[in-house]
């Protein structure tokens, strides 16, 4: 579960970008003006804010591990800090966000990471984005002094110890924003040390410029894929925070067969929820994630602890692993059978629909004289779908192998 939250949620604005002017890539970001966007930290009173209920909403979804946005490229941190007062700590709300967060997830057997930006348009050390550096144009980010950015850097490191001592332990930090600095302005190594060394176990994703443990594509699933351990980050509709005139949301079915095919190329789905102001998750995201849920409940087992199943050729479409057993995701309805290719068929012990465990007929098929004379023919397995087999979100099949 990633969650994109902020000061700016309770006026619909999707996080920092509306204050720059806005963003190509994100079709729905407003522009708004720097004060006004900044304003919305005077107000921010979250009161049906309920970290319990988002952590029982991700663990049955399935959810492994969250994220939540410490602190967006807006400067406005979700925690209590000794370096900014730019926080949550002086809204009416006052209560620190972080350490809720941390404390329900946690208890919930949920592994806990924070967003960070490294970006800060509101410290005037960064120096603070301004209406006349609009519009936001790449490469051409205004600088301070020499002695401003040591100031930044002290600060910037001081928020990150501070989210990796006063919250137990934090399993992975998700970096953003180091587009606007080389890696040694950033003093990428010197952090990440620091962060090894506060927290040992801990995971950091690969937007700390010239660090990291694992690949971040957006948006989308990649074509290739990536060399290392990766997770795609996704939003339900077009938008990361909550954006009420947003209204392209993906459906259910469309999710999970995402989250079937990032799983079967080995990788992580980190699904994004967009709390409103007042700290509720909007109506779209909790039916989206109890359908999510629903499915989970009878396929889970073919998602979690599982590794990259057959080759692309073998199955036409998304497939899964775990020991000796493999897991067919159908995307769509199947014409009475699917085929499987290029496996060991007479090492196939059953194949049954994994959600009723319900057993389907198979068929052998392959060269005459292979399945005559050779003991352990390579083939291909046919199996019988009947409707009454079908899942309305995504049916899932279980073949069990001898070895």
């Amino acid at each position: 579960m990633f969650i994109h939250w902020g000061a700016s949620s309770q006026r619909g604005w999707e996080l920092s970008w509306p204050l720059v002017g806005g963003l190509g890539v994100l079709p729905d970001s407003q522009a708004i003006n720097v004060d006004e966007y900044h304003s919305t930290a005077r107000t921010f009173n979250p009161v049906k804010f309920d970290p319990r209920e988002w952590a029982r909403l991700a663990k049955r979804a399935g959810m492994q591990y969250a994220v939540l946005t410490s602190k967006h490229h807006d400067g406005f941190a979700m925690f209590h800090s000794r370096h900014t007062d730019h926080s949550i700590e002086h809204t009416p709300y006052q209560r620190d966000i972080v350490r809720q967060y941390a404390d329900a997830f946690r208890a919930e057997g949920i592994r806990v990471g924070l967003y960070f930006s490294l970006i800060d348009w509101h410290d005037p050390d960064y120096p603070t984005f301004k209406e006349s550096d609009k519009p936001y144009r790449w490469g051409q980010w205004r600088r301070g002094t020499a002695e401003q950015w040591a100031r930044f850097q002290n600060s910037m490191f001081g928020q990150i110890r501070e989210l990796l001592t006063n919250y137990g332990k934090i399993d992975l930090v998700w970096f953003d924003g180091g587009w606007e600095r080389t890696p040694q302005e950033w003093k990428a190594r010197d952090l990440e040390k620091m962060m090894r060394e506060l927290q040992p176990e801990i995971v950091i994703n690969d937007r700390l410029p010239g660090c990291g443990d694992y690949d971040t594509p957006e948006q989308a699933v990649p074509a290739a894929t990536p060399k290392r351990a990766w997770e795609t980050c996704m939003t339900m509709n077009n938008s990361w925070g909550y954006n009420p005139s947003d209204h392209r949301y993906k459906s259910v079915r469309t999710l999970v067969n995402t989250l079937t095919e990032v799983a079967s190329k080995g990788g992580n789905l980190l699904l994004n929820v967009s709390p409103t102001g007042d700290g509720a998750l909007p109506p779209e995201h909790t039916e989206r994630l109890g359908g999510i849920a629903a499915w989970m409940a009878r396929n889970g087992e073919s998602i979690v602890a599982t590794r990259p199943g057959l080759e692309p050729w073998q199955f036409y479409g998304p497939s899964t692993r775990r020991d000796n057993r493999v897991y067919l995701h159908l995307l769509m309805r199947p014409y009475e059978t699917v085929s499987v290719r290029g496996i060991h068929v007479k090492r196939v012990k059953n194949a049954t629909v994994l959600a009723t465990g319900a057993e389907l007929k198979t068929h052998k098929r392959g060269i005459v004289t292979e399945m005559m004379f050779n003991q352990d023919p390579v083939g291909e397995l046919i199996i019988d779908v009947p409707e009454s087999a079908i899942d309305p979100v995504q049916t899932v099949i279980a073949l069990d192998f001898e070895s």
